[in-house]
């Protein structure tokens, strides 16, 4: 058995997720930057210039996956928790269950973490909220806990019915009528975040946050009145505010 390490961005994980269990992975393991992968024969995966190939020692996969993913405390309200875990949820906190096994939207990642601290920073109870690229719903699911209604979309039809919340489509924010929404918030790649903000200010009501992640060297929209940054990722928040 080995150890194959991969180097990954916000944009390119779902799709190196995917490669890597076509070709026969036994298990993923994700690191702040790195996923790592274990196969039998490293040599399937060398045309996707792995970092790293070592060998791996017999391990117990069950608990090594458990001790990947530890349950955690989110910003000030949120309490992050696999489906195994049996720790209690801190007095004052939400628990939200994710399962850690679908390919997107665990909420391990820096860029949903700090997306929830948005979340409950901005978004307020009655609230409509249109979460772009919503994966497993993490951030829809977060926001209902607040009070607010959110509606999920992804352009990944194969994304949607692993979407755990009622009201999603498949399809991007250009589908959405102008001013419809009191929120957005956007955890993808930090290019596609601009490509579609004209789209999120159509959308917009005024007033209300943009809540967008995904960002590690690329220059954001100007107007940010909020940044928040964990492990090298970076999430803006914009007030669509005197438009």
């Amino acid at each position: 058995m080995y150890s194959v390490v991969f180097a990954h961005t916000l944009e390119t994980y779902d799709s190196l997720v995917e490669q890597l269990w076509a070709h026969g992975t036994t298990g993923i393991i994700e690191h702040p930057s790195t996923l790592e992968a274990f196969f039998e024969d490293p040599s399937v995966v060398s045309h996707l210039d792995p970092l790293n190939v070592t060998p791996a020692d017999n391990v117990d996969w069950e608990q090594y996956t458990k001790d990947s993913f530890p349950a955690a405390a989110v910003g000030t309200r949120f309490f992050l928790a696999p489906p195994w875990s049996e720790e209690p949820t801190p007095g004052g906190r939400i628990r939200l269950v994710i399962n850690p096994g679908l390919a997107c939207g665990t909420g391990y990642h820096p860029c949903t973490r700090l997306c929830l601290e948005a979340l409950e920073r901005h978004l307020k109870p009655g609230m409509k909220l249109l979460d772009v690229g919503a994966g497993s719903g993490i951030l829809s699911i977060a926001a209902t806990h607040l009070g607010a209604h959110p509606v999920a979309c992804d352009i990944d039809p194969e994304a949607i019915p692993y979407c755990d919340t009622p009201l999603k489509f498949v399809g991007s924010s250009s589908a959405a009528r102008t001013q419809s929404f009191d929120a957005i918030v956007a955890n993808i790649s930090a290019a596609t975040n601009l490509e579609l903000w004209p789209d999120y200010n159509r959308i917009v009501r005024a007033g209300g946050p943009i809540i967008l992640s995904g960002f590690e060297e690329f220059s954001p929209p100007a107007g940010a009145v909020e940044r928040l940054g964990l492990d090298g990722w970076l999430c803006y928040v914009f007030s669509t505010s005197g438009r």
